[in-house]
């Protein structure tokens, strides 16, 4: 894509300086490598099309399935592995990153832990696969930072069945969904409950959200539930109460981390490579030191970025994580990913600006890592009210 091209190598190829893939045992290690071979080879190079035309490539998710992208949550693979697919996604692409996380953390996961046998017996099997897709349905119009106690949406048992009312906004593959996993104030108890919405019930309708600056590929809805009925036995007997999420909400606010993570060592892939072949005043941008610095700068911030995911996926293993920890984890990484991306659109002057070379895909992405599973102000402020037992929130 250069206009002029430079013979320039990298004295050292592989971005991960610090040696934390090796910390894989040799079997996962071995598939990892094969996942980075195919994101990079297919994924990342077929999603600057998808992505400027805010379309979603259907077609690569039988590919995904055969890599065992479906089934994350549940093939007893270790939580570093899975971590580290997250991250390797998000460097070849942040929408399909988010796809294959949520999917896992908060449809797959959620079904697993939380639904009933005949549930689990219905949804797993084509969940595993991407055969079939679900869609995570907690944030509404009004209400985001806030959900958990000004959620308005409604569920009333009338007849045997459950009467859904009310809308949600800003929902993952609400559109393409087989599926949402809608959660809804119980007008009995007032508990928040989840349950599966069949996305072809009367009633459901999904509008796609057109013209985000960022994760264009995710097809995010607004979605209205009117006078939805679904049976019921589709309440998830697990989530008969918002509490029983906490722990998957929180490991779903961690894998943001690991995003963050993944987008600052596709912005160094992009931006050490066009240091390299683009030429300047006679030679190659690489030879001047302020790229130096740039350069040195995301890689520093990627790799800290992916230290402290590695540490967290080690508290999980023990079982010492809590919701700080994931908090301060979010915050940080999107802080630093921003950080990042913006050094890399600096680095491609004008080029920087148009997603032909990549970057300003990585720029509007980087927002909403910044944003969504919890802002950064909301996160910081869970870190601090965790340090200081004082809650500062309103």
């Amino acid at each position: 894509m250069q206009d002029q091209q430079s013979t320039a190598k990298a004295a050292i190829p592989d971005v991960d300086l610090m040696g934390m893939i090796g910390l894989l045992p040799a079997d996962e290690h071995e598939r990892f490598l094969r996942v980075r071979e195919f994101l990079q080879r297919r994924v990342r190079p077929e999603s600057i099309g998808f992505w400027n035309r805010e379309e979603f490539p259907f077609e690569l998710l039988p590919e995904l399935a055969e890599l065992g992208l479906g089934e994350l949550q549940v093939d007893g693979s270790s939580l570093l592995f899975k971590g580290l697919m997250y991250f390797e996604v998000a460097r070849a692409d942040v929408s399909l990153s988010a796809l294959v996380g949520i999917h896992n953390e908060l449809i797959v996961g959620m079904i697993d832990r939380l639904g009933s046998a005949a549930q689990r017996e219905r949804w797993l099997p084509g969940l595993r696969s991407f055969r079939e897709l679900g869609a995570f349905a907690l944030t509404e119009p009004d209400h985001g930072s806030d959900i958990a106690g000004g959620l308005e949406t409604t569920a009333e048992l009338v007849d045997g069945e459950w009467v859904i009312n009310g809308a949600k906004r800003w929902i993952g593959s609400g559109t393409i969904a087989d599926f949402a996993l809608v959660w809804a104030r119980d007008v009995a108890d007032q508990r928040i409950k989840g349950f599966i919405v069949e996305t072809d019930r009367p009633g459901y309708s999904a509008t796609k959200i057109e013209h985000k600056m960022g994760l264009r590929i995710m097809q995010n809805a607004h979605i209205v539930l009117d006078q939805v009925r679904i049976p019921e036995a589709n309440l998830l007997p697990g989530a008969s109460d918002f509490a029983a999420a906490n722990e998957l909400l929180r490991d779903s606010r961690a894998w943001v981390g690991w995003q963050a993570a993944g987008i600052q060592f596709g912005t160094f892939d992009i931006a050490r490579d066009y240091a390299l072949e683009r030429i300047q005043f006679g030679r190659p941008l690489a030879k001047f030191q302020l790229i130096q610095l740039s350069l040195s700068e995301i890689l520093g911030n990627a790799s800290a970025s992916l230290a402290l995911m590695l540490q967290f996926a080690r508290m999980q293993e023990q079982g010492d994580a809590q919701m700080v920890q994931a908090a301060m984890a979010k915050a940080t990484t999107t802080r630093l990913a921003r950080e990042s991306v913006a050094k890399g659109r600096a680095l491609l002057g004008g080029n920087g600006v148009t997603s032909d070379y990549e970057m300003a895909k990585l720029f509007g992405d980087a927002e909403i890592l910044y944003s969504y599973e919890g802002t950064y102000e909301i996160n910081s402020l869970i870190v601090a009210r965790a340090m200081t037992g004082v809650g500062a929130f309103v």
